[in-house]
């Protein structure tokens, strides 16, 4: 029995924290489902969406939008910020930016204004200024992105040699196509262009084209001489 009142206690102070940001201005789906620690500040008109979890020294924005099980811990949010099903850990996010659905901020991790970061992306000890997006499936470790940058799908930031980790930088304006490999550390300057399928081992000049991809080779009639088209089932 002491464990169910310990629990009814729990869950009537959680109730009352809620009550309080009720009050506030903090609008709720459901007020039963969110949990949230005392210590976080939360803005007027931001909306908490059920499953949300907010912890420690949290600071959330005005206008904002908490989507469900997203998970947020030491960090703060600026206004007008949407969050969707995501989990951020000790990072900051600035105004207007947009994360989720399924993405992961790991600690020490910052984003500017108007910044866009999609699903299945998660970024690491890394920063990305005003304007830039990395849309879906990318990895952005122990980097610095710039403003505008466009990180399209199946970027890796390679940081890891399996002993140390390194730093790579993308300047202002760069984009990197899909699937490109940044092998870290590499600096990419301002308004570089990286072809799609490319890895970049070395800096890439200013407004330059880095492409690197195997050149293509075609052989008629090979799956027909293997009998790959007609495999018994």
């Amino acid at each position: 029995m002491k464990e169910l009142t310990e629990y009814e206690e729990y869950e009537r102070k959680r109730y009352e924290i809620n009550l309080k940001h009720l009050a506030a201005g903090v609008r709720f789906i459901d007020l039963k489902a969110a949990y949230i620690d005392e210590s976080v500040i939360i803005g007027k008109g931001t909306t908490i969406y059920p499953g949300a979890i907010l912890e420690g020294n949290t600071k959330i924005g005005e206008n904002c939008l908490i989507g469900q099980n997203s998970r947020i811990v030491d960090s703060e949010i600026g206004n007008e910020t949407e969050i969707q099903s995501s989990v951020i850990l000790e990072s900051k996010v600035g105004n207007n930016t947009t994360i989720g659905p399924f993405a992961y901020m790991r600690p020490n991790s910052a984003l500017g204004d108007h910044v866009k970061l999609g699903d299945f992306v998660e970024i690491k000890n890394s920063s990305m200024s005003n304007g830039s997006k990395a849309s879906h499936l990318t990895y952005i470790g122990d980097s610095d992105v710039g403003e505008n940058v466009n990180l399209g799908c199946g970027v890796v930031f390679v940081n890891y040699d399996g002993k140390n980790k390194h730093r790579s930088i993308v300047k202002d304006n760069a984009f990197l196509g899909c699937n490109v490999n940044v092998i870290s550390p590499v600096t990419i300057e301002e308004g570089a262009y990286i072809a799609a399928g490319t890895t970049v081992t070395s800096d890439v000049p200013k407004g330059a084209l880095c492409i690197g991809r195997v050149r293509e080779k075609r052989i008629e009639g090979w799956t027909a001489k293997r009998g790959l088209l007609n495999k018994k089932k």
